[in-house]
């Protein structure tokens, strides 16, 4: 099953909406800076905002590209 999430980090104080099969993975992946030219490998301080389980993969997607088009801070505190 998979996951959206979406972290946040101090530093930069910014959010990032993913989705993933494995969530602990994805999350070790993004601290760790496995993918040097992501956008998450700018801060080593990501912290798990929120996160939705147990879905099929494509709604993740789904899920995940909609709060992406939305562009707004407002929306993901929301």
């Amino acid at each position: 099953m998979a996951s959206v999430y979406i972290l946040f980090s101090k530093k930069l104080n910014r959010y990032y909406t993913g989705s993933c099969l494995d969530l602990s993975q994805r999350l070790d992946e993004h601290l760790q800076g496995v993918y040097p030219d992501s956008f998450t490998s700018k801060a080593t301080d990501w912290e798990l905002f929120l996160h939705i389980n147990d879905l099929a993969y494509q709604q993740a997607r789904q899920i995940e590209l909609h709060i992406k088009k939305m562009k707004s801070v407002i929306y993901i505190k929301n």
